[in-house]
């Protein structure tokens, strides 16, 4: 009788260390879950910020550009938050820097 209950009690200690090592692994895939999203997701969008935002703060006259409505201009003025634009012959408008989203320069398309 008391072999049985030794085998009771050991059956039993084992089926908590499998559930525990379920419980780690499924801990380990969330994880892993996370590392694989932050690579392929945020990193990048991350790194394309950075590049916008070196690219808006590297703005000078003369530089040919498109805002986010979809206006192509020149670059007249450049002040700390805004931009003047010369959109047509004697047509200018001011925008934000953070509405300009590509260069469109002759030397940016080659």
């Amino acid at each position: 009788m008391e072999f049985i209950t030794l085998l009771q009690s050991q059956a039993a200690a084992g089926g908590q260390t499998a559930a525990a090592g379920s419980s780690w692994s499924m801990w380990i895939m969330l994880i892993l879950i996370f590392v694989v999203m932050w690579f392929f997701m945020i990193r990048p969008q991350r790194k394309q910020q950075k590049e916008l935002q070196k690219f808006r703060e590297g703005l000078k006259k003369g530089d040919k550009v498109v805002t986010i409505g979809g206006i192509y201009g020149t670059v007249l003025e450049v002040k700390e938050k805004t931009l003047l634009l010369e959109v047509d012959s004697n047509v200018k408008i001011r925008v934000d820097k953070n509405s300009v989203v590509k260069d469109f320069s002759e030397t940016a398309q080659q």
